[in-house]
């Protein structure tokens, strides 16, 4: 796969993310553009790129680049991506691939007739046990999709002191905590089950509504390494907050199945915990990210079983996504390397009549109209059907 030139944007928390699995994916990473040419430069140098560039026009006419990773903050994903097309390259962006409806669709639009590959980084698709319930539910084993539960919670915005652009509309969008980790939630479920959500019922939370935003930036998740609270601070300002820190959601789905999703960003002790539990008519599958390795099966006339993450024990579809063998675990970063695998391995095949095996800007458009969906249904206090809000 190394024949593609990939250049990655943004050199925050997630950038290196990317760089790092897509040298695992045997990708050739060409080069990084941070927020200043200095952050370019010092991100070039600590990942081993040979490229630190200037201004993402830079980026784009480098003829040795013919994909790019977007990664930076929300609100330059249309922008950039739109422009990235049009340049001519594959596309690889970190959700939200927009900050609306309007734009995620315009976007799928020009990625059609691009005839280029363009993705979304859901990449919780890709642990192996979570491709293993999309297959069990698939060929009928569990039998029909009765209801679902789940939760994604993390801590690291608990603290009135705890700040990043994410907590700001205008930076990330006007929902947060359902938009930032229940996206992902969201896409999992609907991946794994095969069904669609197609009205939603929610109750959004603000815990904080100020906070104190440090005078520089911060990068995500790294308020809690700090020895210093931003409150020990002089430097620091008063911030009035405008997106919610936790919220439930009523869900339907296609097949009439009913599901409930808590997400938070303020729950003490739980640092990136995404859990699901799928009740189907033959059986019931629950998944935890703290715990990616096991599968659990409920069953109702026979002992539960846990089902562990061994190459031997699963499906094709999840064995491709398994590097080594059982009792050697994969996590969070071995998810970007598969999905870096499939997208480039798409390309690779030269068949774009084919249907996309990763997720695309169809799928991130789409999430983007349940968490409008979402956000309707908060504030005006009722059910919401997706055709409401498209």
């Amino acid at each position: 796969m190394n024949s593609i030139g990939v250049a990655v944007a943004g050199t925050g928390f997630i950038g290196p993310v990317h760089v790092e699995a897509l040298h695992r994916a045997g990708m050739n990473v060409v080069g990084i553009i941070g927020s200043t040419p200095q952050k370019s430069q010092a991100a070039a140098e600590s990942l081993n790129l040979t490229a630190a560039y200037a201004t993402f026009d830079e980026l784009l006419n480098d003829s040795r680049v013919q994909a790019v990773h977007i990664t930076v903050p929300n609100r330059f994903h249309y922008e950039m991506a739109a422009q990235a097309l049009q340049a001519g390259k594959h596309v690889v962006c970190e959700k939200p691939p927009a900050m609306d409806s309007r734009e995620s669709g315009e976007l799928v639009q020009l990625a059609a007739k691009s005839g280029l590959a363009a993705a979304v980084a859901y990449n919780i698709r890709y642990y192996p046990l979570c491709l293993e319930a999309r297959e069990r539910i698939g060929r009928g084993e569990a039998g029909n999709v009765l209801h679902v539960q789940g939760s994604y919670v993390q801590d690291w915005l608990l603290y009135k002191t705890d700040f990043n652009w994410r907590v700001l509309a205008a930076e990330g969008g006007k929902l947060r905590a359902l938009a930032d980790i229940g996206t992902h939630w969201l896409d999992l479920v609907q991946f794994v089950t095969g069904l669609k959500i197609v009205a939603v019922c929610a109750d959004l939370a603000r815990v904080h509504s100020t906070r104190q935003a440090p005078r520089g930036s911060v990068q995500t998740f790294k308020g809690k390494q700090d020895d210093k609270s931003v409150a020990e601070s002089p430097a620091a300002d008063t911030v009035p907050i405008d997106t919610e820190d936790a919220g439930g959601v009523l869900l339907e789905f296609e097949n009439g199945a009913r599901g409930t999703l808590w997400v938070s960003q303020v729950t003490a002790g739980r640092k990136n915990c995404l859990r699901f539990e799928i009740g189907c008519a033959a059986e019931a599958l629950a998944w935890n990210s703290e715990c990616p390795n096991e599968l659990w099966l409920g069953k109702r006339d026979e002992p539960n079983a846990l089902l562990l993450r061994d190459p031997a024990l699963l499906s094709l579809a999840a064995r491709d996504a398994c590097s080594y063998p059982g009792g050697h675990n994969e996590g969070f970063p071995d998810t970007f390397k598969q999905l870096f695998r499939s997208f480039y391995g798409y390309i690779e095949a030269g068949d774009f009549s084919a249907p996309p095996a990763f997720p695309t800007f169809a799928d991130g458009h789409r999430e983007i109209l349940l968490c409008e969906a979402i956000l309707k249904s908060h504030q005006e206090r009722r059910w919401i059907n997706l055709t409401e809000s498209s």
